[in-house]
């Protein structure tokens, strides 16, 4: 038994590509602690896969956490009975029945609107011209905040998502997210009445119907924001350029060879939106004769799970004809995203098709480079792209 061995990272160079680095750990150090992150890391696939299910040892409940004190208590930050209770209350919303029987229609008119206004400009970035808007109408539409634009959305999204991950106590990140949340909690106060008056699927009525009390309501509608305009946007994005960068992929999916699926699981595999989750150590454990120490903070790294060498094959080669199944983008256990049939719906069977319908011909604009950053959420983020 001993502590995690010591492993140094440069923040630039790991906030730039995180690859390379969860490489060399996943060889030398696949449990180790990094002291510029303060918390023990672990990087293996089947390391993060078991973890991640021992909520009696790697908690979610974080009462200090950044989330609980930035955003409120919401169900991903809880653990047990607790955390199934919220779950259930909001199934309502984001069940897969839910999401193909009332949500599809919404998400594909919200793609329509959008592509008819950008098809006759024949190039543009894709992030500010679609990523971003369609992702963030769709949530407005998800959450019943529809009395917010969707600049507030996204700018909003991106503060509270900055000031979760601001492990170095940055005050301006920090104003800036609780800046973002005052707002969010401005167009709550707005939309309570109208959704208790008439009720809908959306997150924030059925969250309200089912009796939830109202801070964790807004704790909740807080998290799906964070979660649900970053991450769709970023994959959204990123599928595109993937498809765009390997035209052997383009043409088996244009002879029918291969599926948006497809497409969105090996992206979702190869650069997980989603980078890693927090735990902390509830008591004292010994894995893999690894002293946790009760209190201390572990990151399950799943951008560095779903490349690990011992299940994908050339992992950091994007394949979609792969098998996939070994893959953890959305985490795994208890904690399993609840937003996951939303996101594969909004972006494998809306998204990505009528991109490619609407905008014939589309090629990357090679003018300028398209930029991927961040570990614990990356993702492109510009995309210039022409068409017909």
């Amino acid at each position: 038994m001993q502590a995690p061995p010591v492993f140094d990272v440069d923040p630039s160079d790991f906030h730039a590509d995180p690859y390379p680095v969860y490489a060399r750990m996943r060889r030398e150090a696949p449990i180790c602690f990094v002291p510029q992150l303060g918390s023990v890391l672990l990087t293996r696939r089947d390391d993060v896969f078991v973890c991640e299910k021992n909520i009696q040892v790697f908690s979610s409940h974080q009462p200090q956490g950044l989330m609980n004190r930035l955003m409120g208590h919401n169900l991903m930050r809880r653990d047990g009975d607790a955390h199934q209770a919220e779950r259930r209350m909001l199934l309502p919303a984001v069940a897969p029945k839910t999401v193909a029987a009332h949500w599809r229609g919404i998400f594909a008119a919200h793609a329509a609107r959008l592509l008819d206004e950008l098809g006759p400009r024949g190039g543009a970035d894709l992030h500010a011209a679609f990523a971003l808007p369609f992702a963030a109408e769709c949530l407005k539409s998800l959450t019943g905040l529809t009395n917010m634009r969707h600049q507030d959305m996204d700018a909003w999204s991106q503060a509270m998502i900055a000031g979760i991950s601001n492990y170095q106590g940055d005050p301006a990140v920090e104003a800036r997210c609780h800046a973002a949340t005052a707002g969010i909690d401005a167009a709550i106060d707005d939309m309570l009445p109208v959704v208790r008056a008439q009720p809908n699927p959306s997150i924030l009525s059925v969250l309200t119907a089912a009796g939830l009390p109202e801070d964790s309501v807004r704790a909740n509608v807080k998290l799906a924001i964070s979660g649900g305009q970053n991450e769709p946007r970023h994959v959204i994005l990123g599928a595109i350029w993937a498809l765009l960068t390997h035209p052997e992929q383009r043409a088996l999916l244009e002879a029918g060879s291969l599926g948006y699926g497809q497409v969105f699981d090996e992206y979702v595999r190869w650069i997980s939106p989603i980078g890693m989750s927090p735990r902390r150590v509830a008591q004292a454990h010994v894995y893999q004769g690894i002293a946790f120490e009760p209190e201390s903070r572990v990151f399950l790294m799943f951008g560095s799970a779903n490349r690990d060498e011992a299940h994908f094959a050339a992992a950091d080669r994007f394949d979609a004809t792969r098998e996939q199944s070994r893959a953890v983008p959305f985490g795994a256990g208890p904690h399993f995203c609840a937003g996951a049939a939303a996101a594969r719906m909004m972006i494998a069977e809306v998204a990505l098709p009528a991109v490619f319908a609407s905008l014939p011909g589309l090629h990357l604009d090679t003018r300028e480079p398209v930029r991927l950053t961040g570990w614990a959420f990356r993702g492109v983020q510009n995309l210039p792209v022409r068409w017909g």
